[in-house]
């Protein structure tokens, strides 16, 4: 079935207290989508966020970020004060977030609730940390325990602990019972506010794409509490780490630095973890976009420690195997393959096996005189269009910053002319393509330009902070998605 989407990011929603959250603004975006006659509601990773802000590198695969709890709501239920919060500095700014002033603000506003909310004795909180015991005890523990080392990576714990040996796990159980204790009230309200909105959203006729990264981050809850599913030594070091090779854009490759699994160990288990952790994920989303899917096919191996990617090699990752057992284990999946960047025609047989659609970018395509893959005649039914994804620029940026050579080849192929209004041109293209769906993000439809990028890989300090302003997402902006969905037969209702 043809349908479309927006891209928006629930830290760019214009809500109050400096970052977008599970407010009564995101209930009017979903109201926006439902105007725009849309199906999808595409978001981004959604767990806790540490330096350098990335949702791609979080503290924990299973956990919310609490930067996205709705403070309004705990002012409704008495627990803290407006003036509590409006006492707060929050970031000068209503169209980016200022993570620091949030860092320092909101665990100080959630802790006031939390020592109001005498949370341990309710019994939906009591059933909640029962249900989620398999990751939220270790997750809670971890942060507590993070905390008391003044916020350092579990690698510089002392050893008993960082190796989790059972007296040392005992003894802070009990000395940080509290803390413990304030981190599952955060994944409690996170969980209920979360399901709430997606429950809304759902009955609006929108369905959420939520994102997920292949890859954990080292400093993180998983890695800490489940050392055998990553390739470390015996002292809990990485033996090698993910990124990419040398290619045209980086001479010296992409050093993520993230652990890489033990995939023997993974599949001895008939991939238990990874079960629990897609199921997971189909609790809180429709449908799951995976991040890196090439490397469920092979997997870039950087030796510890190396400063650069230079000397990595590639190894055989699981391919189809965990496909097959994660679609036996929870029957059909709706799942979107992130099959961007170069591609062996193993992966593509990976893809083409699994069924799963992967995804096309209008950005990647005006490269003149090339007949590019991501070029609309080039898409097959299955598949899903973005003019640009959370790694792009806009499109009136990219844009902007084209060649000549390359500007007039898209003026040709999309047949217009000029510099004004572009981003309309590219999402008609997207709209009228033949993939089954295309994904839009909020920048363009609102023609903004590279003020509003969101991130911009392998840099650090100016990333994931931009916020839609109250207002921008009006009726006639709705009605103008609408018509234009309508018209390329992606409006269902």
């Amino acid at each position: 079935m043809r349908a479309s989407g927006i891209l928006l990011p629930i830290s760019g929603i214009p809500s109050a207290y400096g970052i977008g959250t599970f407010s009564k603004e995101a209930y009017d975006f979903v109201d926006f989508l439902a105007q725009g006659g849309q199906t999808f509601w595409q978001i981004l990773p959604l767990g806790p966020t540490g330096y350098g802000d990335s949702p791609y590198q979080s503290f924990s695969t299973f956990a919310g970020n609490p930067y996205y709890i709705d403070l309004e709501e705990l002012i409704r239920q008495g627990v803290i004060s407006k003036e509590q919060c409006e006492a707060c500095d929050w970031g000068g700014s209503e169209g980016y977030v200022d993570y620091e002033k949030i860092y320092q603000s909101r665990f100080k506003v959630l802790r006031a609730g939390f020592l109001q909310s005498r949370i341990e004795e309710n019994e939906d909180f009591q059933a909640f940390v029962r249900e989620n015991s398999h990751w939220l005890l270790d997750y809670a523990l971890y942060m507590a325990v993070k905390d008391s080392y003044g916020g350092t990576s579990w690698s510089q714990w002392d050893e008993d602990i960082r190796l989790r040996k059972m007296d040392a796990i005992s003894s802070c159980q009990k000395k940080l019972k509290d803390e413990i204790l304030f981190y599952e009230y955060q994944q409690y309200l996170f969980a209920s506010q979360w399901e709430r909105l997606k429950k809304y959203a759902n009955g609006k006729g929108i369905r959420i794409i939520g994102d997920i990264p292949i890859y954990v981050a080292f400093d993180s809850a998983d890695a800490w509490a489940n050392p055998e599913l990553f390739q470390f030594d015996d002292d809990g070091l990485p033996t090698g780490v993910a990124g990419c090779p040398p290619d045209a854009f980086s001479a010296t490759g992409q050093l993520w630095g993230n652990p890489l699994y033990r995939w023997d160990y993974h599949k001895k288990t008939g991939y238990a973890w990874w079960v629990q952790r897609i199921a997971h994920c189909y609790k809180l989303y429709d449908v799951v976009r995976i991040d890196h899917f090439r490397g469920f096919d092979e997997y870039y191996h950087i030796p510890y420690g190396d400063p650069t990617a230079e000397y990595g090699k590639w190894e055989k990752g699981p391919g189809y195997e965990l496909f097959k057992v994660l679609k036996e284990k929870l029957g059909k999946m709706q799942v979107i393959a992130e099959d961007l960047g170069y591609l062996t025609p193993s992966v593509i047989k990976l893809v083409k096996k699994t069924g799963y659609p992967g995804m096309k970018v209008l950005q990647f395509a005006f490269d003149a005189g090339s007949d590019s893959e991501y070029l609309p005649h080039n898409y097959t039914e299955n598949s899903v269009v973005y003019t640009g994804t959370h790694d792009n620029d806009t499109t009136v940026g990219w844009f902007q910053s084209m060649g000549r050579k390359d500007k007039n080849f898209a003026r040709r192929y999309l047949n217009f002319k000029g510099n004004k209004n572009v981003e309309w041109e590219f999402i008609r293209a997207a709209l009228a393509s033949v993939a089954d769906t295309a994904i839009i993000p909020m920048q363009d439809y609102l023609g903004l330009g590279k003020e509003a990028r969101i991130n911009t890989p392998s840099t650090l300090g100016d990333n994931w902070k931009w916020r839609m302003q109250k207002g921008q997402a009006g009726e006639e902006l709705a009605q103008r998605i609408y018509q234009l969905s309508k018209l390329y037969g992606r409006v269902h209702k």
